[in-house]
């Protein structure tokens, strides 16, 4: 009888997920979760999840940092937020994120804003519109009511 494929361990499983992007520690928890077996020992994904922390492979700054780089050029502070909340990220990492996102807020929206509409609103529809798609990618009213009351040439 031939033995067949064995699944892959925890640690082999959370290399993988790791190797692909980065993952904060509650996200890898969830993952791997699910392919806990009765063969592995009570605590094998806590102990899993430590000795990657400990070596460094799990690091929720650079989660953060991560997911600012790749998403905070075409979405508003909420949005981006919201996903880093979803991550389980700690509130210190959270406010940080904040604090940068804040500071590009304005200048971010201009730019989206710019990509994908270039000119200010002609009508009440036209600004209504504009408005719900700034609002949609994540950007606060306040926010978008400067990006249309200027277009993208204002300074703040």
């Amino acid at each position: 009888m031939t033995s067949g494929a064995r699944a892959p361990s925890l640690k082999g499983r959370a290399l993988r997920y790791l190797a692909a992007r980065e993952h904060s520690r509650a996200e890898l928890q969830a993952k791997l979760a699910r392919h806990v077996t009765c063969e592995d020992e009570p605590g094998a994904l806590t102990r899993v999840l430590d000795e990657l922390a400990a070596k460094g492979f799990i690091n929720e700054a650079r989660v953060a940092e991560s997911l600012l780089h790749r998403r905070a050029g075409r979405l508003g502070q909420a949005r981006v937020l919201q996903e880093l909340r979803a991550k389980g990220l700690p509130d210190e990492i959270m406010a940080d994120a904040a604090d940068q996102l804040r500071t590009t807020e304005l200048a971010r929206a201009r730019e989206v804003w710019r990509k994908k509409f270039g000119q200010v609103p002609v009508d009440a529809a036209d600004k209504a519109r504009q408005m719900r798609f700034l609002a949609g990618r994540g950007f606060g009213a306040e926010t978008a009511r400067r990006v249309l009351a200027g277009g993208y040439d204002e300074d703040v």
